[in-house]
């Protein structure tokens, strides 16, 4: 399926507007219509504690309110205005949308109606004017990638990302999430791409012969007319994400393709572990599906 319908989640923060360029970038390489989206949250300032508010009178509440209100509408014409400035230069067919709720589950429930949702890695040193501390960032994609039945790429807060597609890794455990997220990622896959798909093995394999792990589905992307090679190594101390990332930056890879895994906890689905610590850590775009 090629890519038409690409959602871009905008905020406050500096790297909203190179999320925006590789959004506007990909938008113009596929022929896409981009959504630019800025949601505006909960109306309470982050740096008030919610019990503070007991401490305030109702008028000393209600302009802080309304000041916290003001500054958000600004962020988001000040959003706007990058975005329709990007899309124009770029020639991009385009509409910028503002929402209120929830910033992840918005983000989820427009994510659930384009082909790819594009959101950021939060800079934990650079929080930004108002909004993206890391866990925010972390709980939007979270919301993004399991709710939204929508593949969603994730880029990262450092670093400059002029095109994905052309070496890309690939982690493969033939999982149902991995087979996704092959899938997604195909349109993403220029028609001269390499892929490399790499298995990691748990410390204690015994390899058989008789077989080559991830042979079929190399063979299915081979149909797809890309070169692909295969490479395996042994899981160990080092991190299943640090391992993947490793190999990316040894190949050059310019995408990581991974399905993205999760476990509930009373009625919510978090991150598993080697998917939170690969995007804590992630140097280059990751395609997740789940």
């Amino acid at each position: 399926m090629a890519l038409k319908d690409l959602l871009v989640h905008l905020d406050a923060t500096e790297q909203a507007e190179r999320r925006l360029r590789f959004a506007a970038g990909l938008a113009l390489q596929h022929g896409a219509h981009l959504t630019g989206l800025y949601v505006i949250g909960p109306v309470l300032p982050p740096a008030l504690p919610i019990e503070a508010i007991g401490y305030l009178g109702a008028a000393e509440t209600d302009s802080l309110m309304e000041r916290w209100r003001e500054s958000q509408a600004t962020e988001a014409r000040r959003a706007e205005q990058t975005f329709r400035d990007q899309v124009e230069r770029d020639g991009v067919a385009g509409e910028f949308r503002v929402a209120e709720g929830p910033s992840a589950a918005t983000v989820a429930s427009y994510a659930r109606n384009v082909d790819l949702a594009i959101v950021g890695q939060a800079d934990p040193d650079s929080p930004g004017r108002l909004t993206s501390l890391e866990t925010t960032s972390l709980e939007t994609i979270e919301q993004a990638l399991f709710l939204s039945g929508r593949p969603v790429l994730i880029v990262p807060y450092a670093g400059h990302f002029e095109a994905v597609g052309n070496t890309v890794l690939v982690g493969w455990n033939a999982t149902r999430e991995a087979a996704r997220a092959v899938n997604d990622a195909l349109p993403l896959i220029g028609p001269a791409g390499s892929v490399t798909v790499l298995t990691v093995n748990p410390p204690d394999f015994k390899a058989d012969t008789s077989a080559v792990p991830a042979a079929d589905i190399a063979s299915h992307l081979a149909r797809h007319g890309l070169k692909v090679s295969l490479a395996s190594t042994a899981g160990g101390e080092v991190s299943i994400g640090d391992v993947l990332l490793n190999h990316a930056s040894d190949i050059g890879a310019d995408l990581l393709v991974v399905g993205g895994y999760g476990h509930s906890r009373f009625r919510e689905i978090v991150l598993g572990g080697a998917t939170r610590t690969l995007l804590q850590s992630m140097t280059v775009p990751v395609l997740m599906s789940h």
